[in-house]
């Protein structure tokens, strides 16, 4: 009895000890949350996306230069569209194909008015959203997603770097 006691006992620590993962062992869900969370408030390895566009004013957001790049408005616009027309699909929502190289360039909109602080606003909730349905979301979800999601960090983080770009030519950049 004394045996068989063991092998269970051993046994049962084995599966127990090969299916557990330790706290410091990250998940695709824990690492996905921190590239959201890195593009948008945490600088870390580059600045966020929130602290790229804070303090800006309208016409800083629309200055371009004459070589056709876009502004840091039409930057933000279009980091805002991608990251709506995502969101959307992945609450399960209804959205429209827009893989025509034309149709992406409607993306980059110019500010008027409030339009600007409403666009950096808007970014910011967005991104928040980001961050907490991945937070929540189901294994099967992140399955789905998981490539999609981490793109869109490095998506983030590119146009951030543009906007960083002009600011600091500009000297808007401390």
């Amino acid at each position: 009895m004394k045996r068989i006691l063991t092998v269970v006992s051993l046994g049962l620590l084995m599966a127990a000890c090969s299916n557990k993962k330790t706290n410091n062992e990250p998940t695709i869900k824990s690492l996905l949350i921190q590239q959201l969370k890195n593009a948008h408030t945490n600088q870390q390895w580059f600045a966020p996306t929130k602290k790229a566009i804070e303090g800006l004013t309208l016409e800083q957001s629309n200055w371009k230069d004459s070589s056709g790049n876009h502004s840091i408005g039409e930057l933000v616009s279009h980091l805002i569209f991608w990251h709506e027309l995502h969101l959307k699909a992945f609450k399960g929502e209804t959205v429209t194909d827009i893989t025509d190289e034309e149709k992406n360039k409607e993306t980059f909109k110019l500010n008027k008015g409030k339009d600007w602080q409403n666009a950096v606003s808007r970014l910011d909730r967005i991104q928040t959203e980001w961050e907490r349905l991945t937070e929540h979301a189901t294994d099967e979800q992140l399955a789905k997603w998981n490539v999609e999601i981490a793109n869109m960090s490095a998506h983030t983080a590119y146009h951030t770097g543009q906007i960083i770009y002009i600011r600091k030519m500009k000297g808007w950049w401390k």
